[in-house]
């Protein structure tokens, strides 16, 4: 993941995964069926030695697909787990991390509550910034669509860091994308879409070359 790649592409986040040889398989399809630069992969709790395994075969799949695997926070496991990077929330957090991913790994920065809190991300060597989130604490307490598309626009304007744009919805991908997110994020709502993640998938695919016109 470069700095303003010549496209827009998508990123990729995960349920939290406890199984991982059953979904390996399913996230590999799935993966097929657009173009993804990194897979977020959000972890269910389990001792460390469970999570390792857990990272390196979902990483078997991914990166037979040549695509970036970052895990959702646990930085201590990234470099013995095989991924290429961690996605920390919150400045103090992403600060207190950096030491264990760099200069080797990704070190991404969301649950940025504050364009201060984003420029020192970017200002401490954040490979992307992330506006807009998975609902971690419930329904209603992530900021509103609105905000996000502002955060996005105003970064994507004045930064060279990427910027990540999360959409909580199908309908908010081309909206993210002519804001100038770098990359559009699809969360856990993928998975359950009736029409199926390969499709969706898919469909996201297309609502960002409508978007780039």
């Amino acid at each position: 993941m470069t700095a303003h790649p010549p496209r827009q592409r998508l990123y990729l986040i995960t349920p939290l995964v406890d199984d991982a040889a059953s979904f390996a398989p399913e996230l590999e399809r799935v993966l097929g069926s657009g173009d993804v630069a990194a897979v977020l992969l959000r972890l269910a709790q389990g001792g460390e030695l469970s999570l390792i395994e857990r990272v390196k075969t979902i990483g078997a799949a991914v990166h037979s697909r040549d695509i970036a695997l970052v895990v959702d926070g646990h930085p201590e496991i990234v470099a013995r787990a095989g991924a290429d990077g961690s996605h920390l929330t919150g400045i103090t957090v992403f600060a207190a991390a950096l030491a264990a991913l760099k200069p080797d790994r990704i070190a991404g920065a969301g649950g940025l509550r504050s364009r201060h809190d984003a420029m020192l991300a970017g200002e401490t060597a954040a490979d992307y910034v992330m506006f807009g989130e998975p609902e971690r604490r419930g329904p209603g307490k992530n900021p509103p669509f609105p905000a996000v598309e502002e955060r996005v626009a105003w970064w994507a304007e004045l930064f060279q860091p990427p910027c990540i744009g999360y959409a909580s919805s199908a309908d908010q991908i081309r909206p993210l994308a002519q804001a100038g997110a770098d990359f559009v994020a699809l969360g856990e709502w993928i998975w359950s879409e009736q029409a199926g993640a390969e499709r969706t998938l898919a469909a996201a695919g297309q609502s960002l070359a409508a978007a780039a016109g």
